[in-house]
């Protein structure tokens, strides 16, 4: 079973992707631990991808493909793999397509404004805590170790609002790229907990996964 996770920054992917791992068996794949791996074992590709990194530029969708590639066609994928991060536009999906079968598609659905929310309320620990304001009562250090608390730079409203604009343009319509392919299953990320929301993906994976 193969599946490609979509959703807007902070809709949730990475805890629906561990949970999905957990249940099923399937390797989680997120591109920037792909990249990041390349990069710290000095490979052709992971050199490639860090001289445009060092620059400041985007790694282009092609070398991006290729570190893809050479993952799902040399590295372990188990009983199945599951794609976070990647594709993130239809050019990387089509590509995608050519070297790897998608079963299904899984789209978690957010508003925009209960993501804007998520983001920009969440605050973070050096430990790897996370926590968001409606849940701290006031509190400015960490419950697990005592650190202070403090907001990503990444986590202000303006720089939150390009990344969603950027995924809504760019991303977004790889929904309409998988429906067309009858393998799109949208869930609702926003009306629940991420048990809930995990509850409703199982139901539709038992369908593939017995």
């Amino acid at each position: 079973m193969n599946i490609v996770l979509l959703g807007a920054p902070g809709a949730g992917k990475g805890t629906q992707a561990k949970l999905i791992e957990e249940h099923y068996g399937l390797t989680h794949i997120a591109t920037g631990d792909i990249f990041r791996a390349n990069i710290k074992g000095g490979t052709p590709i992971g050199k490639l991808a860090k001289s445009y990194i060092d620059k400041g530029a985007l790694v282009p969708d092609e070398v991006t493909c290729e570190l893809v590639k050479d993952r799902l066609t040399n590295g372990e994928v188990g009983a199945g793999f599951m794609l976070d991060g990647f594709p993130r536009n239809l050019f990387q999906a089509g590509e995608l397509d050519k070297f790897a079968r998608v079963d299904l598609c899984i789209n978690i659905d957010v508003d925009k404004c209960l993501l804007m929310d998520r983001i920009c309320g969440r605050r973070v620990c050096s430990c790897g805590a996370s926590y968001h304001v409606s849940t701290l009562n006031g509190a400015t250090t960490c419950a697990k170790c005592g650190q202070p608390l403090y907001q990503r730079d990444d986590d202000n409203p303006a720089t939150v609002e390009a990344r969603l604009d950027t995924y809504a343009s760019q991303t977004a319509p790889l929904a309409h790229y998988y429906e067309a392919q009858g393998k799109l299953f949208t869930v609702d990320g926003g009306s629940g907990t991420p048990e809930q929301v995990f509850a409703v993906i199982k139901q539709e994976l038992d369908k593939y996964i017995k």
